[in-house]
């Protein structure tokens, strides 16, 4: 019966911005499966195609941190219809794209969509949807957001297939029309006041600076090594800048974040789940269609119709964790998520060399459902350690943070695989690289597990 009290446009307004969302993150990952073939037809290698993913992520990252401003200085409705707008500009330069450059272009104005309709659909939820069901909404919307990167291999894989990579662009455009309909038609509402807050400009351009240089270090590490002068120094200026926006974020005076948030070691775990279980996921979206096509000498559609089940099992799982939540609270499904995802990535790690298609199949759908089951309730269980407008701040950061999770992931990941191609052959190299990346994420997985579990008695000891 409570569900009938939310009002119908409420419901129609989180789709359609979740919708929005679902095709930025889509593309995103439908991609991946496209990287063969745009080496091939581009002449461009691994390290300079992963660029595709790991720009438009971080764009999105960066846009997403202006986002805790914007939600509160301009209206739902407005802040909706410029997204639909620059997804479809982005599709159009994207589908006729005859550079690699162009091609970057259409994809970085979609950045820009993503970067504004996903926290949007979150903060729909956090101010729309009664507090005893924001986790079961949490966990439709994260469904939305986790589902699209599994799916994307899969459409892009057929699309690819059957026809052309540009009709990945092409078979979004009626979609983004008709999603820009229905969200011009349920998403009203006055904006909710910044209170004399000005912009924190400053902020965002040093914070883009160090997110961007972290990234370029690693595009470094791939491209001339670990142990490559510029992959030092890469770590050097990063180290500076990092150091730097911690200070100007302690002592600023304008800040893009209420920091303040950042005090609750419940909401610091929340964030670190949410955006290491990103990690994982966008990281294992970029492996594993490279890793069937250059090892296994899968097709573009079998590398993408592999993840198909796990998505789908995946998909089904988070409105179950979300219940889950409201009723018994977030350690059970926290801590069921990460010993998930420790166990495929073990199972990964353990079994490089003689993978299937069948096996990462297998091994991706355990990894979906600790995905699934620990996403939506990290971000869920964060909102209700803040109040009032601050909820616009933990929502933009949490955004931010999984957006700059799936571009230093991607980074990362190709990164291995790129600087292990330096000294053998390309698919020797994917599969030893593929084997450090799935060990480096397990050791990540590990630490999610333990943070869990230590809140979780932490919390019992208070109470």
């Amino acid at each position: 019966m409570a569900s009938e009290l939310i009002p119908l446009k409420n419901k129609l307004a989180i789709l359609a911005a979740g919708l929005l969302s679902f095709i930025g993150i889509l593309v995103e990952t439908s991609m991946n499966v496209t990287f063969p073939t745009l080496m091939r037809t581009m002449h461009v290698n691994i390290a300079i195609v992963q660029w595709l993913t790991t720009a438009y992520l971080l764009a999105v990252t960066i846009v997403m941190s202006a986002t805790a401003f914007l939600l509160k200085r301009y209206s739902f409705r407005h802040l909706f219809l410029l997204s639909v707008l620059m997804c479809l500009l982005g599709s159009i330069c994207a589908m006729t794209a005859q550079s690699f450059s162009m091609l970057l272009s259409g994809r970085l104005l979609q950045a820009v969509a993503t970067g504004i309709s996903t926290p949007l659909m979150f903060q729909l939820v956090f101010t729309r949807i009664p507090h005893d069901q924001v986790g079961l909404y949490t966990g439709f919307a994260s469904v939305i957001v986790s589902l699209a990167p599994a799916l994307g291999p899969t459409y892009g894989g057929v699309l690819t297939s059957l026809w052309s990579w540009r009709t990945i662009f092409i078979g979004i455009v009626p979609l983004i029309v008709i999603v820009g309909m229905l969200g011009a038609y349920a998403i009203h509402g006055a904006a909710l006041g910044t209170h004399g807050q000005r912009f924190d400009l400053a902020g965002m351009m040093l914070l883009a600076l160090t997110f961007a240089s972290i990234v370029l270090t690693f595009n470094n590490g791939g491209e001339h090594g670990f142990l490559s002068v510029r992959f030092v120094i890469g770590v050097a200026i990063s180290l500076v800048l990092s150091l730097a926006f911690y200070k100007y974020a302690q002592h600023g005076q304008r800040h893009l974040f209420d920091y303040h948030i950042l005090r609750s070691i419940r909401l610091r775990q929340r964030l670190l789940q949410y955006f290491g279980l990103q990690f994982i996921n966008i990281s294992l979206s970029f492996i594993l269609p490279v890793f069937a096509q250059d090892v296994l000498h899968a097709s573009p559609m079998a590398s993408g119709l592999m993840l198909l089940p796990g998505a789908i099992v995946g998909a089904i799982f988070s409105p179950i964790a979300g219940k889950i939540y409201d009723r018994r609270g977030p350690n059970l499904p926290l801590i069921l998520s990460a010993a998930c995802a420790a166990l495929a990535l073990a199972l990964f790690a353990g079994s490089t060399r003689i993978l299937s298609v069948g096996s990462i199949g297998l091994f991706y759908t355990l990894l979906r459902i600790g995905f699934n089951t620990g996403f939506g309730t990290a971000v869920a269980d964060a909102s209700t350690t803040v109040t009032g407008r601050q909820k616009a701040d933990q929502n933009a950061m949490f955004s931010m943070m999984q957006q700059f999770a799936g571009s230093l992931g991607t980074s990362v990941m190709a990164a291995v695989i790129a600087a292990t191609a330096l000294r053998q052959p390309v698919t020797q190299a994917t599969i030893s690289g593929s084997q450090v990346d799935f060990g480096l994420l397990l050791a990540f997985a590990l630490i999610l597990l333990v943070s869990a579990i230590l809140i979780r008695k932490l919390s019992a000891n208070h109470n």
